[in-house]
């Protein structure tokens, strides 16, 4: 007769219990910024990264701070002469006013300019391999 009782107030708790007890909806929310985690997680995770990152390259050059800022100061070097080289070119080419409707003969390449009402297209083609390139600028 005990052991029924036992039992009986066992089943009477644990009908009590599943009655009181509520359940939620699980929502996975993901950690990395990549796959919709929160962007502020970003500095947290390249950190992370970077100290278990035990793999070292043996080729990496391993040159002082002045010998890379002397390069990037050598690159935009470079890349500002070649800019205004390529503008005194188009310049003499095309006049101060730019481009305009024609044909036109640079060295191996031959540039067809043709503007319309939807904008301006450029034909780019390579007399010496055959290759074309056609640029198309819409006017807003």
């Amino acid at each position: 007769m005990k052991a029924l009782f036992v039992k009986g107030v066992f089943l009477t708790l644990l009908i009590h219990m599943s009655l009181t007890l509520s359940a939620q909806q699980l929502v996975y929310q993901p950690v990395n910024p990549a796959f919709g985690g929160d962007s502020f997680n970003y500095s947290w995770m390249i950190s992370s990264a970077q100290t278990q990152d035990l793999l070292k390259d043996p080729n990496a050059s391993t040159t002082s701070s002045l010998s890379s800022s002397f390069e990037s100061f050598q690159r935009s070097l470079n890349s500002q002469l070649l800019s205004q080289l390529s503008r005194n070119l188009i310049s003499d080419q095309f006049g101060e006013n730019g481009l305009s409707d024609g044909s036109y003969s640079i060295g191996g390449l031959n540039v067809e300019v043709l503007s319309d009402l939807d904008g301006i297209t450029i034909s780019i083609l390579d007399t010496e391999t055959g290759e074309q390139t056609q640029v198309a600028i819409p006017f807003y």
